[in-house]
């Protein structure tokens, strides 16, 4: 019967299409099977004046201090967070920070003083991990001389 046989196929080809999609190429075997939340956690640091008030800061930089690397995120995304806050590390570096921690030096110029401020902050990650953590620092940076 024609419309059993394509009922057959319509059966099977489901169960490959669900096999095919459980395969997860990026995962890795090294790390235990764990639930992941489908959250998207990210760090922030704002900059603020002495009243603590939010203030943007041009040449803002987050370089991992391991690495070396430089984290860059689109100046609009910045945009959306409160005045003077920007992204320290998102979900989207996961991968690229340690399971203990890497600091991560925060510099920002207030562009009215001048004046240059840093902070560090620990952000937590690795192979295995579902989401990055931060592990210490502040959350802001005040120019108390504006």
């Amino acid at each position: 019967n024609p419309i059993i046989m394509f009922a057959k196929r319509l059966v099977l080809l489901f169960f490959i299409a669900t096999a095919l999609a459980a395969c997860d190429k990026e995962s890795n075997s090294n790390c235990p099977d764990k639930l992941c939340t489908a959250e998207f956690a990210a760090v922030t640091i704002k900059f603020v004046d002495k009243d603590g008030e939010g203030v943007w800061v041009k040449n803002y930089s987050a370089v991992n201090q391991r690495t070396k690397d430089t984290i860059n995120y689109p100046p609009a995304a910045h945009l959306l967070l409160d005045t003077g806050a920007y992204i320290v590390a998102s979900d989207n570096n996961t991968k690229t920070l340690s399971e203990a921690g890497d600091d991560i030096k925060i510099s920002g110029t207030d562009s009215v003083s001048n004046i240059t401020l840093t902070a560090i902050v620990k952000v937590s990650g690795g192979e295995c991990a579902c989401h990055i953590t931060k592990v210490a620092g502040p959350s802001e940076i005040k120019f108390i001389d504006r």
